[in-house]
Order: C-alpha cells, then structure tokens, then sequence
C-alpha cells in the first residue's frame, strides 16, 4: 500500500470513528422511561388518545412511556412543564394543539409556545366535538336549544374544560352567535366537567365525543350537533351544526407529539418513524374509530406548518370575536 493509499484508508477510518463517536449517544436512545406530559386530566378525549398511543411506543422502543397529566389553564400549566424539561429525548408533550394554540392567543403571558419552545415530532390526529345538554333540557336540536337558551334570559349556566380551551372558545363564539349571555363555568377537563352537566348543574357543554360518548349512549346526555365538517359515523343521527342552521361553525381540532427545543434529531426522527408505524397500523385505526378519535399522520415538517397555521388562525378569531378569559 503507498502512501497515499495509506493516508485515505486512515483518513477514513479516522471519520468513521468521528461518526461513531457522536452517534454512539444517539442510537442506543432510550435507555430509561420516557414521560409523556399532558395538559388536561384523565378520561378526557387528550389522555384517552395518548394512552393509546403511549402503550404501542413503549413496547417499540423497549422502554415505558408513562403518562403525567398536568391540566389546568387552559393546557398551559402542562406546556410549560414540557417546556422546562431537559431536552435529552426522555420528556415529550402530547399536545391538543388547538387547544393551546387558543390559549396562546388568550392569556397575556404564556408560560411557553409551542413554536418557539418545542420541535414537532408528528401529527396523530384529530377528535371531533359536539355540543352535548342534560336530557332534561327540553332541545333535541340547535334551533330548539337556541330558543331555550333565549327563554333562560341570562339565568344559566354552560360548562367548558377549562379557560382558554377549545370548549370555551366555542362556547363563547355560539353564544355571540345566537345573541346569548349566560354564565361560563370552567372546569379541568372534561372529566370534571361532566359530572355537573349529568347532575344538571349546567345546562351545556362543547365536549369531545371521545369523552361524552359513554355518557351519550347510556342516557345520560343528549346529543345537539356536531361542531365538525362530518357526522360521527358512531352518532350517524347527530347532524353538524352546519347541517342544523348554523353555518361556518366547523372546527379541526387536531392532536400532536413534541418534544422541548434541542432535542437531538436522531431522537425526533426515531420518534416520529415508530408513531408513522402506530398511526398506520389498521387494527389502531380501527380502534380508535370506535372512541370518536380519527388518526391522522403528519411528519415533523407538515406539523410546524400545521402548528403556525392553528397559530395564526385562532390568533384571528380571538381578537375579531373580542373573546376574553374569565
């Protein structure tokens, strides 16, 4: 071997041992457990979905994945939780994006941004709403709730899961719309909520189907209309409220996993490849399906554009519909 062949063959092996060197730390990512922070309670439609897609990554990355519920101020307590954490691959946020998109436009100080302070990982879907009232409540429609409500001249009240979350906000924009003023109470998530509206503490609620569901078939709730473009095919008898007289009133509400800013790119990439896999599995779509949850899979790249999208869109519709947080 000459020299020169001699100086390219250790040239090469040197740059070998560099890469090898730094993804050495990369690849045998994870080694420990992995918590997953949320931003609302156990039961609603946020941790429903992230335990169900927790439970396939932990057994794909041979490591558990467990859950820490942190609700409260509209998502913004669990936000910044996440966003504190150490960026070293073992703290991800499973975020209901439109929910703290909302708050973000809401609150004067946010603890944290979800563009600025995290890298998106993945879409996983989304989860539809619908507004959901006491049997009691003598409205089997929208028409006929908007004239009960009317009748009630103020003296009511309407639950939310919280201030600063989709629920309030849609909640809000329907009684601008109708020309209604009742009392708003917020709770923590829809866990706690429903109890109040089953006991018929509150008149109604914007909820997920995923979390009003089991209350819907047993009786307990009735069912108005959908806020959604479609039907659930799981209450096909459920019209939109498009569908029902009330127009321009669809909501995506989208659901995504992140991960705090400086997290490695092999972690994200690792993250987002095993999700795509868990997202794509029909046996999961079709389970799901029977909880109101659609997945849907975006990559790291669509979801930044997602995420400033849901950004910019809800930053509109809070400061053209004057909404403020109780």
């Amino acid at each position: 071997m000459n020299s020169v062949n001699r100086f390219i063959t250790g040239a090469l092996l040197s740059l070998s041992l560099v890469n090898l060197a730094f993804s050495a730390p990369e690849t045998d990512w994870p080694k420990k457990t992995i918590v997953a922070v949320l931003s609302f309670p156990a039961g609603g439609s946020t941790d429903v979905f992230a335990r169900a897609v927790t439970a396939p990554l932990s057994e794909a990355l041979g490591q558990s994945v467990i859950v820490e519920n942190k609700p409260g101020a509209g998502g913004m307590i669990g936000l910044g939780a996440a966003a504190k954490a150490a960026p070293d691959g073992y703290t991800i946020h499973i975020s209901a994006l439109t929910n703290q998109a909302i708050s973000q436009a809401l609150f004067k100080n946010p603890p944290a941004d979800l563009r600025k302070d995290f890298i998106p990982v993945a879409l996983i879907g989304t989860v539809p709403h619908l507004i959901v009232v006491n049997p009691n409540v003598p409205a089997k429609n929208v028409p006929e709730l908007i004239t009960f409500i009317k009748s009630k001249k103020g003296d009511f009240s309407y639950a939310s899961q919280g201030n600063g979350s989709l629920s309030h906000l849609e909640s809000t924009m329907f009684m601008q719309r109708i020309g209604a003023t009742g009392t708003h109470i917020p709770y923590k998530g829809s866990s706690f909520a429903l109890p109040d509206l089953i006991a018929g503490n509150t008149l109604m609620m914007f909820d997920s189907v995923t979390a009003s569901l089991p209350h819907v078939q047993s009786g307990k709730l009735r069912p108005i209309a959908i806020a959604a473009t479609e039907r659930s095919p799981l209450i096909p008898n459920v019209p939109t409220l498009g569908q029902d007289g009330m127009k321009q009133f669809e909501v995506e509400n989208f659901f995504a996993v992140y991960v705090p800013k400086n997290t490695s790119p092999a972690v994200v990439a690792k993250l987002e490849r095993e999700i795509r896999k868990i997202l794509t599995n029909p046996d999961f779509k079709a389970r799901m399906a029977t909880q109101g949850i659609h997945p849907q899979f975006a990559n790291s790249e669509q979801l930044a554009e997602i995420t400033n999208k849901e950004h910019d869109k809800w930053e509109k519709v809070v400061k053209s519909a004057n909404i403020k947080v109780d």
